[in-house]
């Protein structure tokens, strides 16, 4: 550890923390990045983030590059194929969602994009929280929940407001990096 501040989710394995100082709280704007990035969220339901974490090279190399256009037309073949990978989380039902929301996300693409459904929840601003301790940081919020309904209607699973959040999160919709981490500061710019 180099003595700087951190969100103490992060702990100190290398991976998470390397994750934490580069990726996490980073506004994505990527329609793409967006999209894999939650489907990572729904895999991790029910495990502990540093899992995915781990075999997220995996999973980009199961997933073609988590090209959505290229996942929206599997079918059973690659279900089955992908139920016997072990470099991913292998569950049928996330697979299949994830199937299932990369032809969601194509719809949303033909709307307008996937982007800018989810920047328009904040009016393309990050959201700047202030938290000064992990037990202040919220599991959900009214706009996960609203945003979770509105994925659910569009097709989307395994997307609930919590998943959601922590999406929200890692995607730098939300700034929720705690005023003593020294991220805080940098996420938010200027």
């Amino acid at each position: 550890m180099d003595g700087r501040g951190r969100c103490g989710w992060c702990g100190d394995d290398p991976l998470y923390v390397a994750y934490h100082d580069t990726e996490w709280g980073v506004p994505e704007r990527s329609s793409r990045a967006l999209w894999e990035k939650l489907i990572l969220d729904g895999f991790q339901a029910g495990l502990a983030w540093i899992t995915i974490l781990r075999k997220r090279d995996g999973f980009r190399r199961a997933f073609d590059g988590f090209d959505p256009n290229v996942v929206a037309t599997w079918g059973e073949a690659e279900v089955t194929r992908l139920l016997q990978d072990p470099a991913i989380v292998r569950h049928r039902g996330k697979i299949e969602a994830a199937i299932g929301n990369a032809r969601a996300w194509q719809a949303m693409e033909a709307r307008g994009g996937f982007d800018g459904f989810v920047w328009d929840y904040v009016g393309g601003v990050p959201v700047q929280n202030s938290w000064r301790s992990l037990s202040e940081v919220p599991a959900f919020t009214p706009m996960s929940e609203k945003m979770s309904k509105d994925l659910k209607r569009a097709g989307f699973r395994f997307c609930g407001p919590t998943i959601v959040y922590a999406w929200l999160q890692a995607t730098g919709v939300v700034n929720d990096h705690l005023t003593t981490c020294f991220r805080h500061a940098e996420v938010a710019g200027p």
